[in-house]
């Protein structure tokens, strides 16, 4: 069964595991966020993209929820030192990508060549697709004033109030290669349990994806990254109701409208209704176990 993954870091990242757990080596694509990019110490770094490909690489230091496993930090503290840029966490594991990158890059690969060279490197049978090789990136309008993504949520901890989100450099950008041939070959479309602003907007608001999705012949399906109407991390609950007015599974399900044909959502908001057909399930992945049962669960709502 061909999937599409639209998915950022964080349990987007867990939610491709599970599928890539329980599908067949090769059946799974995933296109991933490049809105929060960001350019530290004049390294390219893509967070979601590397999310994923730690995750998917079994890299991944899954406490903390991000970043390399075994990871130390001199590098940055010496950055720290000589008056650098040490705000954003850069491990000494994750620098080595970085570099790499960013050097390729510079060469004049695109960056889902790039991408593409680093999964091969790992040897994953799973795909991970940025969403544009064009420059998007998401600013955040709040009552600070409109900041870059990471400088609101890393920099400043994300406590400002968001009034609203764009995707700077989205309407003039294209989807990477094989992005909408992999929409067009599925035989389902997953949206991952990701902050429908922040995670799955960049790439969105990609018009070549969009329309691909609008223009579906299979069925799609969102996974609410809510339980009990709260964030398990991050700032969407916040957000969902200063912007939609409420953080219920109908809320959730209006952030994808004309793009889901069903929700699927935790036991702990249910029951609801949501304009779209509802799977009550227990989404909160707690270990690899929880990940394969949701993906499972997901693939068999998406089959109808």
């Amino acid at each position: 069964m061909k999937v599409v993954l639209l998915s950022g870091g964080g349990g987007g990242a867990r939610f491709a595991r599970g599928l890539d757990d329980v599908l067949p080596a090769g059946d799974l694509t995933v296109i991933g966020n490049v809105g929060d990019d960001v350019e530290i110490l004049g390294l390219h770094v893509s967070p979601d993209l590397d999310s994923l490909l730690y995750t998917l690489a079994g890299l991944i230091d899954d406490e903390r929820g991000w970043g390399r496993a075994g990871e130390t930090w001199r590098a940055l503290a010496a950055a720290g030192e000589w008056g650098g840029e040490d705000w954003f966490r850069l491990g000494d594991l994750d620098l080595g990508l970085h570099l790499v990158r960013t050097q390729r890059l510079r060469e004049g690969a695109s960056l889902s060549e790039v991408t593409a060279e680093l999964v091969a490197r790992r040897a994953l049978a799973t795909r991970i697709l940025p969403a544009t090789d064009d420059r998007v990136r998401t600013l955040v309008e709040t009552s600070a004033g409109i900041l870059p993504f990471q400088e609101w949520y890393v920099g400043r901890g994300h406590r400002d109030e968001v009034t609203g989100v764009s995707h700077d450099g989205a309407e003039d950008a294209g989807p990477a290669p094989g992005v909408v041939e992999a929409l067009a070959n599925a035989e389902a479309i997953l949206l991952a349990p990701s902050n429908p602003y922040l995670s799955l907007g960049p790439i969105l608001a990609v018009r070549g994806i969009r329309d691909a999705i609008v223009g579906r012949r299979v069925r799609s399906i969102a996974v609410s990254p809510l339980v009990g109407g709260r964030s398990v991390t991050g700032p969407l609950d916040r957000m969902l109701r200063r912007m939609a007015g409420g953080t219920t599974p109908e809320h959730v399900a209006g952030s994808y409208e004309g793009l889901i044909d069903a929700l699927v959502i935790d036991e702990a908001d249910a029951p609801a209704e949501a304009g779209v057909p509802l799977t009550v399930t227990q989404t909160l992945m707690r270990d690899r176990a929880g990940e394969r049962r949701l993906a499972e669960l997901v693939l068999e709502v998406a089959c109808g």
